[in-house]
């Protein structure tokens, strides 16, 4: 298993970890198989989306930010209630066909890690499996 870490500026951001997938698939020295990207936080998610335009990220950001407002009368206490909402509405994993030691992603797709709590230092599990 590798575990990468993501440094986030901003309290909600997508950033592309896919350049970071295929180093951890090449270092598992995986060819053909599958591989699970993982994120250990509760404010925190993987997705996967288009990568050509950046205004598609930040569209993402602003619906679901109008979907899920930070301040609605949660009654957690930290604050962050919008935060693990949006975690879970997106999800804490991914699991990626490999192929050719890459991940299987369409044209335009990339791995996007989604920080809704931040700014933070992030873990991503990243675990390739031959097969």
């Amino acid at each position: 298993m590798q575990t990468l870490t993501v440094a986030t500026s901003a309290r909600v951001e997508m950033i592309d970890i896919t350049p970071d997938i295929v180093e951890a698939i090449r270092k598992e020295n995986v060819s053909d198989g599958i591989v699970v990207v993982f994120v250990p936080h509760t404010t925190a998610a993987v997705t996967i989306n288009e990568n050509a335009d950046p205004d598609v990220v930040r569209d993402i950001l602003a619906e679901t930010s109008k979907i899920v407002p930070f301040d609605d009368r949660y009654t957690h206490s930290e604050g962050n209630s919008a935060a693990h909402i949006k975690s879970c509405l997106v999800g804490p994993s991914l699991t990626l066909i490999v192929a050719g030691g890459r991940p299987v992603l369409g044209t335009w797709q990339a791995v996007y890690f989604c920080e809704f709590d931040g700014p933070r230092q992030r873990k991503v599990h990243v675990k390739s499996v031959a097969g």
